[in-house]
């Protein structure tokens, strides 16, 4: 079975992988074991996981693993080092078995070995070690590896690039193997392998970028024999020229597998030991179904090996079975997780051998019991009765023995009588076993069963027959001799009763062992039981840490990037996330007949609620809007204040993007036109609940609040995914919709709006209504103390007086520059915004210009005293003296100052001048982009044509539930966070609240509540016909849901858990939600302490 890479899986794989992920970002690194590790790239669209095993193999996979608790050192440095880089590069090195990562154009490098023991390296651009999983001492071929050291790849296999294939190389190929073969012969080595063997080994040692399997495949399709030695080849030039075609042929498929983005892989599989032939399993495939064929294809076969080419000697080979896969990635991804389930199955079925042999154990362990209690009663039993018909001896024995103790003899002298009668064959002494026990007052008689019946017969026989019969008795008494002395039973004897209280007590002890009995097999029904449920417990709990550990990578749906939920009554509902988010919203996703909801908070999300694209000009049901209302309140500045405030909502063609002259709406941000339609306040209250996917099958079940329908979204396509920039201060400037004057479409209106543009200052639309009044107000405060904006207008073209105040340029943040410009607009309305800034530079020339004013008193006197002083002194005695004294020193300093200021100043009015030209194409796009949006509403067009893809696929809410039926098929579950309301017909839910516990913490402890109901006694229906039971299929997907990846539709942080009403199962908690919730750190509240 194929473990490792080759070097042609190597090649395929690093091509492909070059084609998918480069200019991808690393987004983590995790550390599955000490030798797998999982890289995961992501980029707007796309997300990769790349899986390596040091050594062995290094793919792309679609199934999830379980990583390590914490990461490694060594995965620690990588994350330090390569964390949101982007990967540039991905190639093999030379020919050899090596893949090269590069990150930032080169900037660090990593480096993936398939060969020996395998390593992961990480180097600079210089190729110095920065850090590498194993340290590798210095060997024969080897040079050392460790950190500080150079990573060398001069020496690898081919590292310059393949020589081309010529017949001059081939010949010194096949005389270095000649020559390598007479040396092993001259040096007495065993030459193990001959004839085909020595021709590929000689072939894969000189030409290395041909892989041993293709060379054979090639013999194959070429009918050349593989037999044929080196030296007779170099004798033939025939066969020289068709080895020569054969290697030509294997680098014309080598460069085929190449050619394509991606390769096809092959898998070779054999059938299981004991699995049908593959004529049944075709006939049993054909009979089923269509979507059940590949499971039960690849149900009883075993992979062997996989190669980006189908090899001719698996082919012809009828025990082997190929199956082709599309991409060699998914191909390997494919043979090592079928691998890893082998592995997987084969844990489980140690377990459940091992939980049987328990099992067994235990049952073999109380039949022995009880066997042996029954055996005690038997013999107890047959003792008393050899007590009963041997009555007279019994009596006699004893008699002898208590006669010898009350003479005075010794004990050791009456075992010595007795064993000297037995030789004599005293028929009493023979039936007494020594030695005796006198110490314990018993001693053991040999007595058989139904002997005394058998004595009787025979004196009653010999009575009453004729001395003709005695024959025939002695006959059957030497027949039947044998057989007494099997049936002899030892039986202690206590001298101080009689033999009928001997033979009482015998039968006391088979009564108490009877008893005994029963209740040890009363007792091990109840012990089996126990040590059953104990084990299928043990063996349930290790199944389901197996199970988690290969579990296919769901694909988000597309309106999971946003805040988003399922209205009570069937709407989907949008909420941006960040001001990019909320652009994306308005551009792409509100349409004719939607909703837009927002409030007057700071932080609110932008909310959309889609209508039916079919019918838009339907109404949206009031307890829809209530809830967009309430999640657009949830996500503002209301949530940390615990104060709740109430939203207003508008139709589609009242939000636009268009500004008023001479403002600029910022990303995120937007115009509304008309009447508000208020909400009222909203409850500061949310939901974490769970939606499971049905199959296509399971949706007939669900058409209650269905609303959109396949036939009704006919031009939906699926949407395009934007770069979503998270950043907290783009969300509150684009979480306010601009408070400007509501405006209309009437010319007085437009009339009224100019003057009001003229005499007064207009509200900023960029920030909330209470501080547009104070901003109003402190403008019109200043507007009375400036000066007439025509004068300030003149003076600034005219003269540049030193007392204006100058532009700012040491602002660097797109929202200062911002500000700025808008209060430059409110306090010159009519003046645009200077796209270069005034220099200061100019300053001096202008109070140059100014008459001096006369010299003070002194001042004359000392200028003629200063003169006088220095009137023989030159210009180079004049630099002299001035750098001695600092002067020049201080010069160049300020001079240099001035140079950097002005440069400083220059490139703010180049960033100036630059963010004017991107505001103004912004401002065209915008404004072609509403004409275009303005003919759609107006006239029920499809989608502008910079969005042609933004119409989405309704159509996947269908397959959303919140509580499945019985005979759901049930594929993914899906966390959601919505509103309270919209989760009452949820099965899985549970409150949040504002609080002071991290939604993280929240979501963790929800999940772990759920999971530990799952496994409670009778809380799962494995028959799943009980609706208000959980189901097994849910319980699994619960079981293998990540909280990493579930809080993040959460859009609040800081949180309170209420179980009321999330105990999944239909199980719900009889705790009031008043003290039910779970405080701080997750632990009870004093409220659901119980009264007394």
């Amino acid at each position: 079975m194929k473990q490792r890479f080759s070097s042609l899986d190597v090649k395929v794989v690093a091509h492909e992988l070059s084609e998918a992920l480069v200019s991808l970002r690393l987004a983590n690194i995790y550390d599955l074991n000490s030798k797998i590790l999982l890289l995961k790239f992501t980029k707007p669209d796309k997300k990769q996981q790349v899986l390596i095993e040091s050594g062995f193999r290094c793919h792309l996979t679609d199934f999830v693993r379980t990583a390590a608790p914490a990461p490694s050192n060594f995965v620690a440095r990588l994350r330090k080092s390569l964390k949101t880089r982007r990967l540039t590069s991905v190639a093999q090195i030379g020919t050899d078995r090596i893949i090269e990562f590069q990150f930032s154009d080169g900037a660090y490098r990593l480096y993936l070995e398939f060969f020996a023991g395998g390593n992961i390296i990480l180097t600079d651009a210089e190729l110095k070690i920065l850090a590498l999983l194993r340290i590798v001492p210095e060997g024969e071929h080897q040079e050392p590896q460790r950190v500080g050291s150079t990573y060398t790849l001069e020496n690898r296999q081919n590292f310059g690039g393949a020589p081309p294939l010529t017949k001059e190389r081939l010949r010194e190929a096949l005389e270095s193997a000649v020559q390598k073969t007479a040396a092993d012969q001259a040096s007495g080595r065993k030459i193990k392998k001959k004839g085909a063997d020595e021709l590929r080994r000689g072939l894969a040692t000189t030409i290395t970028e041909i892989p041993p399997i293709l060379v054979d495949h090639v013999f194959r399709l070429t009918n050349f024999d593989p037999a044929t030695k080196p030296d007779e080849i170099l004798r033939n030039e025939s066969q020289l020229g068709a080895l020569f075609l054969c290697l030509e042929k294997a680098r014309d498929i080598l460069d085929e597998v190449t050619s394509s983005a991606v390769a096809k892989g092959y898998i070779i599989a054999k059938r299981r030991p004991g699995a049908a032939n593959p004529a049944a399993a075709a006939a049993a495939d054909e009979e089923e179904e269509g979507d059940t064929e590949k499971p039960d294809q690849t149900k009883n076969l075993l992979y062997e090996d996989f190669q980006p080419f189908l090899p001719k000697q698996f082919q012809d080979d009828p025990d082997c079975q190929i199956l082709t896969i599309d991409g060699y990635n998914k191909t390997v991804d494919e043979f090592f997780s079928s691998l890893e389930g082998q592995r997987l199955e084969s844990k489980l079925n140690e377990r459940e051998a091992a939980a049987k042999r328990k099992l067994d154990a235990a049952r073999q362990d109380q039949a022995k019991r009880i066997e042996g209690l029954q055996s005690i009663q038997t013999l107890n039993l047959r003792k008393a009765a050899a007590i009963e018909a041997n009555i007279e001896r019994v009596q006699e024995a004893m008699d002898a023995v208590n006669s010898l103790l009350q003479q005075g003899m010794d004990w050791v002298d009456v075992n010595k009588l007795v064993e000297r009668e037995q030789r004599q064959h005293n028929p009493v002494a023979e039936i007494i076993k020594l030695p005796l026990k006198l110490n314990e007052n018993t001693f053991t008689l040999l007595l058989g069963e139904g002997e005394d019946e058998d004595a009787d017969e025979e004196l009653d026989f010999d009575y009453e027959t004729e001395e003709s019969s005695e024959d025939e008795d002695e006959d059957e008494d030497e027949e039947a001799k044998p057989k007494p002395a099997a049936k002899h039973l030892e039986i202690d004897i206590n001298l101080g009763l009689s033999p009928w209280n001997n033979a009482r007590q015998y039968y006391e002890e088979k009564r108490t062992a009877a008893e005994k009995a029963q209740k040890t097999v009363l007792q091990s029904s109840y012990a089996l039981k126990s040590a059953e449920q104990k084990i299928a417990e043990n063996l349930k709990k290790g199944l389901k840490q197996e199970k988690p550990i290969l579990q296919p990578v769901r694909k988000p749906m597309w309106f999971e990037k946003f805040t988003w939920f399922i209205s009570s009554d069937g709407y989907l509902v949008l909420g941006g996330r960040d001001a990019q988010q909320n652009e994306i919203l308005y551009k792409r996703y509100l349409r004719k007949g939607d909703v837009y909801v927002h409030a007057d908070l700071q932080g609110a999300a932008c909310v959309v609620i889609k209508n039916n694209p079919k019918t838009p000009d339907a109404e949206i049901p009031p307890s829809t809007l209530a809830q967009a209302g309430n999640l657009s309140v949830c996500c503002s500045s209301a949530w940390d204040s615990k104060a709740g405030m109430g939203a207003w909502w508008v139709n589609a063609d009242q939000v636009s993007k268009i500004a008023p002259a001479g403002e600029y709406l910022p990303v995120g941000s937007f115009m509304v036109r008309g009447k508000r339609n208020l909400l009222p306040p909203a409850l500061l209250m949310l939901g974490f609940g769970l939606m499971f996917k049905i199959s296509e099958q399971s949706k007939a079940k669900h058409a209650r609040h269905r609303i959109y329908d396949a036939a009704e979204v006919s031009t939906t396509g699926a949407p395009s995914e934007t770069a979503v920039a998270e950043s907290k201060d783009a969300s509150e400037s684009g979480s306010h919709v601009g408070d400007a004057s509501e405006a209309s479409d009437s010319d007085d209106e437009d009339d009224y709006d100019e003057d009001h543009r003229e005499g007064r200052v207009r509200l900023n639309p960029l920030q909330s209504q209470t501080g547009n009044r104070k901003q109003a107000q402190e403008s019109d405060t200043q507007a009375s103390i400036e000066p007439p904006s025509e004068n300030l207008t003149e003076l600034h073209l005219s003269e540049e007086p030193s007392f204006s105040k100058p532009s700012p340029v040491d602002e660097e943040t797109h929202e200062a520059d911002e500000e700025e410009e808008e209060e430059e607009e409110e306090n010159t309305p009519d003046r645009p915004s200077p796209a270069v800034p005034s220099s200061r530079a100019e300053t001096p020339s202008t109070s140059q210009s100014t008459k001096k004013a006369p010299p003070k008193r002194g001042q004359k006197n000392k200028a003629k005293k200063m003169a006088a002083k220095y009137k023989d002194q030159d210009e180079d005695d004049r630099a002299l003296m001035e750098s001695l004294i600092g002067v020049t020193a201080g010069r160049q300093k300020a001079e240099a100052e001035a140079a950097a200021k002005a440069q400083r100043e220059a490139e703010a009015a180049a960033i100036r001048e630059r963010r004017r030209l991107q505001q103004e194409r912004a401002k065209q796009q915008i404004a072609a982009h509403e004409e275009a949006r303005r003919a759609m509403l107006a006239q029920g067009a499809d989608a502008p044509d910079d969005a042609p893809d933004s119409l989405a696929d309704l159509t996947l809410l269908d397959a959303l539930v919140g509580t499945p039926m019985p005979g759901d098929e049930i594929l993914e579950v899906i966390p959601i966070c919505a509103p309270w309301n919209a989760l009452a017909t949820t099965k899985f839910k549970a409150k949040l609240q504002p609080g002071n516990a991290k939604k993280g913490k929240a979501v963790k402890e929800i999940v772990e509540h759920w999971r530990s109901v799952t496994a409670k006694k009778g809380a799962v229906d494995e028959a799943a016909l009980d609706q208000g039971k959980i189901f097994p299929r849910e319980a699994e997907l619960i079981k293998g849901l990540k909280v990493e990846e579930a809080f993040n539709c959460v859009p609040v942080g800081k949180v309170t858990v209420m179980m009321s009403g999330g105990l999944g199962g239909g199980s719900a908690s009889k705790s009031s939600s008043s003290g039910g919730g779970l405080g701080k750190g997750g632990s009870r509240g004093r409220g659901s302490k119980k009264k007394k």
